[in-house]
């Protein structure tokens, strides 16, 4: 990335606002502007998220709000209530309490002499999240929102559930917001309260991964921000982005197809990360893109932001399966409209171990598969996070345990662009059962490298909403959608669709094994089609409609410790214990400017024995500390998650430690009936 220092406008950093609410909490902001805003006023550009504006993301905030500011914004950093200096306690994600502060600061920032009045929203993740929920809440100075790695479906489509099926990620999202809620504010900024503020937190923020296990079907507590509800309640202008390797890709085509809003989307070749930071590249200067948005939608700048096609989408070629890729070989296509008329929706009949060319009648019999608990410990996380290697290996060990169809060997480039989908006619021997499909690209050599997967639990055949158990025995009829993606398959290839009965530990098992009997003939699998580039498409012939990715310097750090990475699966044969352990160790840094040393770090564990499908454990434990001069605070937080065929059980320690004297401790023991999960 190109470090830019040379902007339009001058910017004065403005490190910690203060920003009363009216209920008397104040919020603390970092707000970056142009040093004339005062006298010329200019459009504010909100982020709002509880991870830290003065260390854990500082070093990102340095790379992309001076650089608005220097094109002329009031960029802003807020903390949610409860995270980092700002007062109050997070009890939980997305509540109605954060989204009327969301609407009060914007209300605030209107209000500054230093802004105009207009005001749009951006982020990653939570801060896309919250970006679209208050786009839906349509306060009168918001304009336009950019929502990157977000969803528009806090149930079916976010790292809790998937198609019914509690994700591995539920726990590592739970466990990663224990941690940072434990956290203590700066007392650089506010003072000796620092130390009530953090008692305060860790009494009350509470065990998160408590209430998303009390809620295992599409209920209120998700229909709550999710937009999908009802997609006309977003007016303004939204430009929607992921990444092939996150999880939250699906999004940006849902709300292309259904706002009405003045919308654009973007799908590159990354994981969670934003697109002038992507990895895998190739990154993009999505900082100029920004800018050229806020321009047209704050300022109403008459530029060609809107021109071209609604959805720009990264080509990937075939690759190599690996756990982690530094670059992705593709290149950037465009469609005019989602749903794009030129994609063609083919459906290929299944045969026996057999995937048949459209329009074949393939021979009609049943296959059946029982798959092993170790199917899915190459699976990679459900999101990548970029914390390699976190990405799908060789699918060839998984397709031992599954049922495997593949294409005839590909005489011809082929091409899909969208969300495939299994139609299947099955049977099963147990009341609560799931399904994993994965779609792969088979080398000649029989490597295959995972494309794209789907999971579902069919006990939520009828809906996510109302889960029955299986009629044990008897034939019925699913549909398992697969996560949209963009993918060309080269010729002497083939395409292959695997289906399997456990996923662990992307997915949480169901409580017993399962034996699924499909019905062949009546199964098929659907892919959209693409054709080939038409004459002078956006992206064809090597040309990219983006400029090289840049941005401002971030604050200077000395690594005082180096971190350490790790994914390492293991297995004994002698009692069929086996697991897969995460490290994701930060190591030690100080950030220079404040003086400040910052110690972080993670490891997970994911585990089972042989076949007992009541084995099953995720296990986790972060440590995080602060310290300077006289200051040094630390916590450490331990989370585990089992079950038995009818519940699971969470156990969860708190440890908090000043100068290394314990000064809080707390256990939660909890219990939770499974739902047909």
């Amino acid at each position: 990335m190109r470090t830019v220092t040379d902007l339009p406008h001058k910017v004065t950093e403005d490190e910690h606002v203060p920003v009363p609410l009216p209920d008397g909490t104040t919020l603390a902001a970092r707000i970056w502007r142009p040093e004339d805003s005062e006298q010329h006023p200019v459009p504010a550009v909100l982020e709002f998220i509880p991870y830290r504006k003065r260390d854990f993301t500082a070093p990102r905030d340095a790379i992309h709000h001076p650089y608005l500011a220097g094109h002329g914004y009031a960029a802003v950093r807020v903390d949610l209530r409860g995270s980092g200096e700002s007062e109050g306690v997070l009890t939980d994600e997305y509540l109605e309490q954060e989204l009327r502060d969301g609407e009060d600061v914007l209300a605030w920032l209107a209000e500054q002499p230093w802004c105009d009045g207009y005001a749009g929203m951006m982020g990653i993740s939570w801060g896309g999240f919250n970006a679209l929920q208050l786009a839906a809440r349509r306060p009168p100075q918001l304009k336009a929102i950019a929502t990157v790695c977000s969803t528009d479906d806090r149930y079916a489509d976010d790292v809790h559930y998937m198609g019914g099926c509690l994700l591995g990620d539920n726990l590592s999202w739970a466990s990663t917001m224990f941690a940072y809620n434990s956290c203590p504010p700066d007392p650089q900024l506010v003072g000796e309260q620092w130390r009530s503020m953090w008692l305060q937190r860790l009494e009350g923020s509470g065990l998160w991964l408590d209430e998303w296990l009390r809620h295992q079907t599409r209920d209120g507590y998700w229909r709550h921000g999710s937009i999908c509800e009802d997609y006309s309640d977003v007016e303004c202008a939204v430009l929607a982005v992921s990444g092939w390797a996150d999880g939250y890709s699906n999004s940006v085509f849902r709300l292309m197809e259904n706002l009405s809003s003045p919308r654009k989307g973007l799908v590159g070749p990354w994981s969670h990360k934003y697109p002038h930071l992507g990895q895998p590249g190739p990154a993009i200067g999505f900082l100029q893109e920004l800018v050229r948005w806020w321009d047209r939608w704050l300022k109403g700048a008459d530029n060609d932001v809107m021109d071209g096609p609604m959805v720009h989408t990264w080509m990937q070629d075939s690759v190599p399966p690996s756990t982690a890729y530094e670059q992705r070989p593709g290149r950037w296509v465009g469609e005019p409209s989602w749903p794009s008329p030129r994609i063609r929706t083919t459906e290929f009949p299944l045969g026996i171990n057999r995937i048949g060319g459209p329009g074949e009648q393939p021979p009609e019999g049943t296959l059946r598969v029982e798959s092993p608990l170790s199917v899915g410990q190459y699976a990679g996380k459900w999101c990548s996070y970029n914390a390699p290697p976190d990405l799908p290996y060789d699918q060839r060990e998984e397709d031992g345990g599954s049922m495997v169809f593949d294409t005839d060997v590909l005489d011809e480039r082929y091409e899909i662009l969208g969300a495939p989908y299994v139609d299947l006619r099955v049977e099963v021997d147990r009341p609560v059962a799931m399904v994993a499909a994965r779609l792969s690209d088979v080398f000649p050599d029989g490597r295959a490298t995972r494309v794209t997967y789907g999971l579902l639990n069919l006990t939520h055949r009828d809906g996510h909403d109302r889960p029955r158990p299986l009629p044990v025995g008897e034939p019925f009829t699913v549909r398992v959608p697969l996560n949209a993606c963009a993918q060309a398959f080269p010729p002497g290839h083939r395409i292959r669709l695997s289906l399997s009965t456990s996923y662990w530990p992307l997915a949480w098992p169901p409580p017993e094994p399962v034996n699924l009997v499909v019905h062949n003939a009546d199964s098929c699998l659907t892919l959209p089609v693409r054709p080939p580039d038409p004459a002078g498409e956006s992206g064809s012939g090597g040309r990219s409609p983006f400029q090289e990715p840049e941005g401002t310097p971030p604050p200077p750090r000395t690594r005082l410790r180096p971190g350490k990475e790790r994914w390492q699966v293991s297995r004994d044969l002698v009692d069929y214990q086996s697991a897969l352990e995460v490290v994701g160790d930060q190591g030690v840094v100080r950030f220079e400017d404040i003086d400040l040393e910052l110690t972080k770090g993670s490891w997970e564990r994911f585990s089972w024995v042989g076949d007992d499908f009541t084995s099953p454990r995720g296990e986790t434990e972060w440590h995080i500390g602060f310290r300077r001069d006289g200051w040094d605070a630390s916590t450490t937080t331990r989370t585990a998650l089992t079950c038995d065929e009818e519940n699971f059980h969470v156990h969860a320690e708190l440890d908090a430690y000043e100068r290394g004297e314990r000064v809080f401790s707390r256990n939660w023991q909890r219990t939770i009936p499974r739902n047909c999960v």
